[in-house]
């Protein structure tokens, strides 16, 4: 018996160890790496905020040609650091009519939110931290996605009691818009989830990134991915749907009325959002941690640490597209950005996601690849009647429009002797003329040197 569990424990040894980690890899619990993870995490999170912020003005800097920071470190990159020195020590102001309690609450609020929603994303696979096995991942749930739409909606929570508790009808106005717009984008954003769970038959993080082991949900379901590309910037309240924060209407929006501290706060919510739903846009449609194709065929691309390179470049890549959107796109109106909600995104999530059912039904059912022949037909026909609704729409617009210009025309062009008309005739100011001008015609009496050159500045 000695004998045999020697053996075993040899063949066990010299197996090679499996780095795709699952449910039960997050157990039992060890106290210390849980610090350990949690400590990584945060750090990890900071240094993203901190090297966003000195990202953004720099590329927007040269989208506007000019430098940008470039005086704290060598290109500028302790500004950051010296922007954080800052907020601290500014003055804290709380309105006098404010609710005080829920004035300092909010901001906790929205932090702790957005920190907790990074927990679920699996960063790596399993790799040894001081002789111990054990994922590159915070925790795993079995509905693990669900986490970061909870914590998105309770992130709001935040904002609203900011918008409210300050006294104020600007925050109040731009805390009401944060909340419609979370709802209206959460809704496409758990819609276009359905797709991937559908594929990956699972709701955990850890399932979703084993689940792309051979192709990623990007090339599979492309609709969803793009549709969760606008609700992330929709979610995130930024360009070109940061409307809650519109400076030309709201000053600033729900946070006007803070500073120091708790709008660093805020200010930090916001870009650990923005780090955490690319982060899960790069577990649910690009891989995870997993390498890309030219680099997949290395065997040990998709183990030990070299998988977090891969993952912190996908999700850097993510935030670059969102500098880019606030460099280059202006606002939209908010009746456009909740149009786009539920007149494009709902209804064509919702078309989406029973076509995506039905033929992996049939795909599981039949063994076969004429579903997908049929889907793809199912889908350009879609886009050909799309097309031709939006043609006949434009023409029909086109058409009235020209009705009423001319309408417009005949109206102005009658005149009393019947229906005859003729061009107006030019409307030349009076000092075209030399009128009210020395020299001109309409100051007789008044001498003047040269009566054939006219003034027409009227100075």
């Amino acid at each position: 018996m000695t004998d045999q569990g020697t053996l075993a424990h040899v063949l066990a040894a010299a197996a090679p160890a499996n780095t795709n980690p699952t449910l039960l890899d997050f157990y039992p619990l060890i106290w210390w790496m849980v610090l350990l993870k949690v400590a990584a995490v945060f750090l990890f999170l900071l240094l993203t905020t901190m090297f966003m912020i000195w990202a953004e003005r720099r590329v927007i800097g040269r989208m506007q040609n000019r430098p940008g920071p470039n005086r704290a470190g060598p290109f500028g990159l302790l500004q950051p650091i010296a922007d954080a020195l800052k907020l601290p020590l500014k003055e804290d102001i709380i309105p006098r009519t404010s609710d005080k309690l829920l004035f300092i609450i909010a901001p906790i609020l929205s932090a702790t939110c957005a920190f907790i929603g990074f927990a679920i994303i699996p960063v790596g696979p399993i790799v040894s931290i001081f002789h111990h096995r054990t994922p590159l991942q915070l925790a795993d749930l079995p509905v693990a996605v669900l986490l970061v739409l909870a914590m998105s909606s309770i992130g709001v929570y935040g904002i609203v009691l900011a918008g409210w508790s300050s006294g104020s009808p600007y925050s109040l106005l731009g805390a009401l818009r944060s909340a419609a717009q979370v709802i209206s984008y959460e809704i496409a954003m758990a819609l276009a989830f359905v797709a991937v769970f559908l594929y990956a038959g699972s709701l955990s993080t850890t399932a979703i990134v084993s689940a792309q082991q051979h192709e990623w949900y990007v090339w599979l379901l492309p609709v969803s991915f793009v549709i969760y590309l606008f609700t992330m910037v929709g979610e995130t309240n930024r360009l070109p749907f940061d409307l809650p924060e519109g400076e030309g209407e709201l000053v600033a929006g729900y946070h006007t009325e803070y500073s120091s501290m708790k709008f660093a706060m805020f200010y930090l919510a916001e870009y650990i959002n923005m780090t955490t739903v690319a982060a899960l846009a790069t577990t649910l449609f690009l891989g995870g941690w997993r390498a890309p194709w030219p680099l997949s065929i290395w065997a040990g691309a998709n183990s030990g640490w070299w998988p977090v390179l891969w993952f912190v470049i996908k999700v850097y890549i993510f935030l670059f597209c969102y500098i880019w959107l606030r460099g280059t796109l202006p606002r939209v109106r908010y009746d456009q950005l909740m149009a786009i909600g539920w007149k494009v995104l709902i209804p064509v999530s919702i078309v989406w996601i029973l076509l995506i059912a039905t033929v992996r039904a049939w795909r599981l059912d039949s063994h076969s690849a004429a579903p997908y022949v049929i889907f793809g037909l199912v889908i350009l026909l879609i886009l050909a009647l799309a097309w031709m609704w939006d043609s006949s729409a434009q023409q029909r617009a086109m058409r009235y429009a020209t009705e009423e210009d001319s309408a417009e025309e005949a109206e102005a062009g009658q005149v009393a002797y019947g229906a005859t008309t003729f061009p107006v005739p030019p409307l030349d100011l009076p000092h075209y003329h030399g009128v009210g001008v020395e020299g001109g015609p309409g100051l007789s009496g008044i001498s003047h040197k040269d009566t054939s050159s006219k003034e027409v500045t009227g100075a």
